[in-house]
């Protein structure tokens, strides 16, 4: 077990993980699923034509059944690891799960994007590029200049431009548009700074998404925004893992809590 892991402040859900290749870049792309099927298959085979993403592929699940994520399917698209989380927790799990494994591992940085096929994969190296010109979080924005933002629902679009973002750049000090959007980026030494302290069971849901991006401006880091494009389809369901009210609701509770600092050491 590598030092990370073995830190007695480390909390990280038991995972299982399978490794077919040495790490090859400075930077990690860690894509948290579950169950995404075709969608994170299509994903994967675009990212993998994409020259030259500058980054290793490693897949943070949530415990897929669907057969998305079958090993020679995996190599076939240059994945370096599969990780799959075996104990408790949602998307925050695996978050930390993933980033402990990429410290352990040597990486400089990490980037994060959903596996739903919403993201366009182009940006990929804009985020590495930032990451390396110093930058310590660099946020995905759909609404900065040269962003699109893709047949967002209407409740979507009104509640992350005028409820979410706001908050969260309030509490921030630094203004953030896109503050919903999973596709971004952080520098190992954010990650490992004990004043963040993000390897916590507390940590969960989607708890670290808006705890980093408050805490990270206030205790000085460099933070970005970089335009991206999400498109969601024209028809049928929104790919998403947040159902019904309820859900908006706890997310909402989650986001006031990294708002008022509830979630500091």
């Amino acid at each position: 077990m590598s030092s990370i892991r073995q830190s007695h402040s480390c909390q990280v859900p038991d995972f299982q993980e399978a490794v077919f290749a040495p790490r090859a870049y400075d930077y990690a792309l860690v894509i948290p699923v579950i169950n995404e099927g075709t969608r994170i298959q299509s994903q994967l085979k675009r990212i993998n034509d994409l020259r030259p993403a500058r980054v290793d592929v490693v897949i943070a699940d949530g415990g897929s059944t669907d057969g998305s994520l079958a090993l020679p399917f995996l190599r076939s698209c240059n994945v370096r690891a599969l990780l799959t989380k075996t104990g408790s927790g949602k998307l925050s799990a695996q978050l930390r799960m993933a980033y402990a494994w990429c410290l352990d591992q040597g990486y400089a940085g990490v980037v994060t994007m959903d596996g739903n096929g919403k993201d366009n994969v182009d940006a990929i190296p804009a985020f590495v590029q930032h990451l390396q010109e110093g930058y310590d979080l660099v946020q995905g924005s759909r609404y900065r200049p040269g962003g699109r933002a893709v047949n967002t629902p209407l409740d979507r679009h009104l509640a992350g431009r005028f409820i979410h973002a706001p908050l969260i750049s309030v509490a921030a000090g630094h203004w953030y548009t896109d503050t919903t959007n999973g596709f971004r980026a952080y520098s190992a030494r954010l990650l490992q700074d004990p004043r963040l302290a993000i390897f916590r069971s507390l940590f969960d849901r989607y708890q670290l998404l808006f705890y980093l991006s408050v805490r990270a401006p206030r205790l000085g880091y460099r933070v970005c925004e970089i335009p991206v494009e999400r498109h969601y389809p024209a028809k049928g369901s929104t790919p998403t893992k947040i159902a019904g009210w309820r859900g908006r609701l706890e997310m909402m509770s989650e986001l006031m809590h990294a708002a008022l600092g509830r979630y500091n050491p």
